[in-house]
């Protein structure tokens, strides 16, 4: 079984921009641990701030509480002791101690001998005993070690194994490596090594983590290193999901992680970090398991020609069918059964529908699942579902300086007239806090906004039509609206009628 240790909190917390408050990083933890199953995770490096030792302890309590307390790690330096005593101070018991695998770095930034940095070390073990702090270790710059000076990390590694260390960890610091020669330097460790337990930690400069982990599994290490969306330093580091799918389903071994939360864990560290994970991310973009091509859909409902291991249902996620340009018939079929849509439509509609998706992709109209309801109305002529449940009949929008914005509107549901007037945050804030009230007095279930999301084309200009995607839940149900409007406010009150009238249907 391969041994996961997640440096999200550590690593992960050197992106650019990115640093989790003391509540972030305790929920992070425990989606990490008691939802995804990982084995350790790096939670913060020693003495950066008051702020970070707080999120530490509040980490490490809960951890003590649950039984997980020795699952916690944090990077510790040589600094004769003082790394340690933080590391107490904060109720953790495992150090994850910066050491040098390079000699440039020994002789070059701390200016030492190897023997002085290894009487160093071992006079930093020796102290971490006597706390009960269990120590592992990291080779810092060990990728420019064995290309440069191998000799060195041997005398390091030869040294080091022989002292109270449970782990020695293998880091490509710089993110120099490829596969070919992570498997030969890895090869070269295990085999001279053969009773050391040895982490890869792979940083993703050439865009290379992924498959330098899996080269690293190859040559014998036991562990490895990951970050959830793949956050780090400069390029980041190798992706907690690609990772996990790699060994599960290209090497055929175990990790014990549940891989139905890493979409959860992906969108709870997206939201903290506030780095987007890109829509064509393996297993986590949003866009991944959304099948585009007419022909693949097709193929879909004949055996599921066009499916491979990484079936959206492992990771919590559903295949989706994108409505476009590229659509075919198939696309329109799968779609209308997703929305539970039985309209009893013969193969000429099918095809009018599907004409009418393709003319609005050609005009780069972004098209989602709920739209399809429309389009399907507008194409056919269906009274039933072409006269809307929910009007608004008039609205009147106010933005005054110094003063909150407020919405008056009058809307239709059913037949009825509804008539309210709200201030809010914002003109659109305003909007549905109207709204709101009107659903509250007729005792009707009103969606929580979870997403919103607002485009206009590359090199637009202010005239520029803006698409606004709102993404709701109601009753745990995630569905999206949207709405295309030259103002940006009304394309998000276009997706908020789409999503009145989907909930009365």
């Amino acid at each position: 079984m391969i041994e996961i240790m997640d440096t999200t909190l550590r690593d992960g917390e050197q992106t650019w921009g990115v640093s989790f408050a003391a509540q972030e990083k305790l929920s992070i933890a425990q989606a990490a641990i008691a939802e995804l199953g990982i084995d350790r995770i790096e939670i913060a490096s020693a003495r950066v701030s008051a702020g970070e030792l707080d999120g530490v302890k509040r980490v490490a309590a809960w951890a003590e509480r649950m039984g997980y307390i020795d699952r916690l790690e944090v990077l510790g330096f040589v600094d004769g002791g003082l790394s340690l005593k933080w590391i107490k101070d904060a109720g953790c018991r495992t150090v994850n101690l910066l050491c040098k695998g390079s000699y440039r770095h020994v002789t070059e930034q701390l200016r030492k001998t190897p023997d002085e940095h290894l009487r160093d070390i071992q006079r930093e073990i020796d102290a971490a005993s006597r706390m009960g702090i269990a120590v592992n270790v990291y080779l810092e710059d060990w990728s420019n070690g064995m290309k440069n000076s191998p000799d060195y990390v041997f005398q390091m590694v030869d040294e080091l194994q022989s002292l109270s260390i449970r782990r020695i960890m293998l880091p490509d610091t710089l993110g120099i490596l490829n596969p070919l020669n992570t498997h030969e330097y890895c090869r070269q460790m295990t085999t001279r090594y053969p009773n050391v337990h040895f982490d890869f930690h792979a940083h993703n400069d050439y865009d290379l983590a992924v498959a330098n982990v899996f080269s690293s599994i190859l040559a014998g290490v036991k562990g490895v290193h990951t970050t959830i969306n793949g956050l780090g330093e400069r390029a980041g580091n190798a992706p907690l999901s690609s990772v996990l799918a790699v060994i599960n389903d290209q090497i055929g071994e175990s990790t014990g992680l549940n891989e139905e939360k890493l979409n959860y864990a992906s969108r709870l560290v997206e939201t903290y970090s506030g780095i987007r994970v890109a829509p064509n991310r393996p297993i986590i973009g949003e866009a991944v398991f959304t099948q585009c091509a007419g022909v693949h859909a097709d193929g879909d409902c004949k055996n599921n020609l066009y499916f491979n291991d990484l079936l959206p249902e492992r990771f919590g996620r559903v295949r989706e069918y994108a409505l476009g340009k590229l659509s075919g018939k198939a696309n329109i079929r799968m779609n209308l059964e997703a929305l539970g849509l039985d309209i009893g439509m013969d193969e000429d509609s099918i095809r009018k529908v599907t004409e009418r998706v393709i003319e609005l992709g050609d005009k780069k109209k972004i098209l989602t699942q709920a739209d399809l309801p429309y389009i399907v109305s507008d194409v056919l002529k269906a009274e039933s579902t072409a006269e809307p449940s929910v009007r608004i009949l008039n609205y009147s929008l106010s933005l005054t300086k110094d003063l909150h914005p407020v919405a008056t509107l009058k809307i239709e549901i059913n037949g009825e007239f509804y008539e309210r007037s709200s201030s809010g945050d914002g003109q659109y804030d305003a909007f549905v806090k109207a709204l709101r009230m009107i659903y509250a007095e007729l005792d009707r279930p009103f969606p929580i906004l979870t997403d919103y999301a607002v485009t206009i084309p590359p090199g637009g200009h202010t005239d520029a039509l803006v698409h606004t995607v709102i993404r709701w839940n109601l009753d745990g149900e995630e569905f999206k609206t949207s709405g295309l409007d030259g103002d940006q406010t009304e394309a998000a009150i276009q997706a908020t009628i789409k999503m009145l009238n989907k909930i009365e249907r």
